[in-house]
This record gives structure tokens, C-alpha cells and sequence, in this order.
């Protein structure tokens, strides 16, 4: 690998984080804020036993470069959808996700409106696995996730 080739992986990810707001105020954004950021304008049409079917029109904010939906955006997605699935099989956690395999298949764009829906497989003492695909109108299947998580039971205090 040649030194200039490392360097160009490090300048574009420094570039880019200095793209955004000054540090100061990155440091002042409340922890929360990521997850509102993402879900802003989700609508949760669907919520039965095991099951959670989503809509939400791809907001600009949520795109890459290439104008479609970041990867990431995806990701946060079958995280916060794949966490909240549990609560409809009667599991109230906070755990931490142990993995998250997403197979990206097509490409989402602004003002798309897709439907992600998240499926509970089990859910043992400790660990809950479920499936999250995101899906254009037509059936298109934009993304699949499977998503294994850790079901800390909340704490009585």
C-alpha cells in the first residue's frame, strides 16, 4: 500500500467530519439526537404480536453523496426498528445489538416512501433475533437484516 494511498484515506474522512458543525457545537447536541434524526417521520402502521411494519418517506438529510439513502441511515434503521420489534413480544430492554448482517439490495431515494418491517424469530432469556427488511412500494426489497440482540431486563430501581 502506498503512502499516498493512506493518505487519501485520511484526509477523506477528516474532510468530511470538518464538512459539519463546528466541534463546540457537535459537543452540545444531546445524546438522543441521532436517534431522532433518523426516525423523524416514521409512522408505525402496523404493531401486533411480534411484529412492527413502518413507513417513512426518505427525508434529504438521510441521503449520501450519491443522492440515495446512506448505508448508515439503513443501519440506524434496523437497529432502532429491530430493538423497538421486542417490545411487541413482551421484552422491555435496553440491550446492546450483538450483530447486525444487512444485505444491501437496492437503493432508496428523497421523497421515496418505503415500508420497513421488523419480525421477531425468538426471543430467549438473554438473546432475541429478528428479521428487518426495508421495501420499496412495489415490493422491491431495498434492504435485509438479520438482528441479534443482547435483552438486558430493565433495571426495578
Amino acid at each position: 500500500m502506498s503512502a499516498t494511498a493512506l493518505e487519501a484515506a485520511r484526509r477523506m474522512l477528516e474532510d468530511a467530519a470538518l464538512e459539519t458543525l463546528p466541534t463546540p457545537a457537535l459537543d452540545a447536541i444531546p445524546s438522543k439526537f441521532y436517534d431522532a434524526f433518523v426516525l423523524r417521520g416514521l409512522k408505525v402502521l402496523i404493531a401486533e404480536p411480534r411484529r412492527l411494519l413502518c413507513s417513512l418517506t426518505v427525508p434529504p438529510r438521510l441521503l449520501n453523496t450519491g443522492k440515495f439513502m446512506h448505508g448508515g441511515a439503513t443501519a440506524s434503521l434496523v437497529d432502532l426498528v429491530g430493538s423497538a420489534v421486542f417490545y411487541t413480544a413482551g421484552v422491555e430492554t435496553r440491550g446492546a445489538p450483538f450483530e447486525m448482517s444487512i444485505a444491501y439490495l437496492d437503493a432508496a431515494f428523497a421523497d421515496e416512501e418505503i415500508d420497513i418491517e421488523a419480525k421477531v424469530l425468538r426471543t430467549g432469556k438473554a438473546v432475541g433475533v429478528a428479521t428487518v427488511e426495508l421495501r420499496k412500494k412495489n415490493g422491491k426489497i431495498i434492504a435485509h437484516a438479520r438482528y441479534t440482540k443482547y435483552l438486558a431486563s430493565l433495571s426495578k430501581l
